[in-house]
């Protein structure tokens, strides 16, 4: 697993540490406490920098809501290159799909403002781009199955190196 870079101040190691235990164990089983212990601080100190623990995942959730706003905005020449896209953005974001899409709750079931209806209303646009304005039966199953693809294999894949997530889940989503 690659951990993003957030420097070495004290909000940057907090933020480090959180994206690798929201990793390793989910988002409900890390408490501020655990993120405190990996750091050396106390978990008032983490509290005064992130409370409550949705602010943590708010700011590790925002450059992997960049990517796929950028990429939601831009015309691919062939559904192959949105694929690639696609695949290059969960690769990178990978940790942060577990914690979105594992750990955050189903989005089917998201209350208005929260974190799951984001990523509801990610996850149709993605799906729209994917199967194209009025998919028939086939291209809505392709689409759905190309998704639970790529999901399934950046979560389940998180001790795996990166480049060799990315060339396998490329190879597989061409079969879509």
């Amino acid at each position: 697993m690659t951990t993003a870079d957030h420097g070495s101040d004290t909000r940057g190691r907090i933020l480090t540490a959180a994206q690798r235990l929201f990793a390793e164990r989910g988002y409900a089983a890390t408490s501020l406490a655990d993120i405190a212990a990996e750091v050396g601080l106390t978990k008032t100190a983490v509290a005064y920098h992130f409370h409550p623990k949705g602010k943590l995942a708010a700011e590790l959730i925002a450059p992997a809501a960049d990517d796929i706003l950028r990429m939601l905005s831009t015309s691919y020449d062939t559904r192959e290159a949105l694929v690639e896209a696609m695949v290059t953005a969960a690769v990178r974001h990978r940790a942060v799909i577990r914690l979105l899409m594992d750990d955050l709750g189903s989005a089917e079931q998201a209350p208005p403002g929260t974190p799951g209806e984001l990523i509801g209303h990610f996850r149709a646009e993605i799906l729209a781009r994917l199967t194209g304005p009025d998919p028939d039966e086939r291209a809505t199953v392709r689409g759905w199955a190309l998704l639970g693809a790529v999901h399934w294999g950046v979560v389940h894949t998180m001790e795996l190196p990166e480049d060799v997530v990315l060339e396998q889940l490329l190879k597989t989503a061409a079969a879509f």
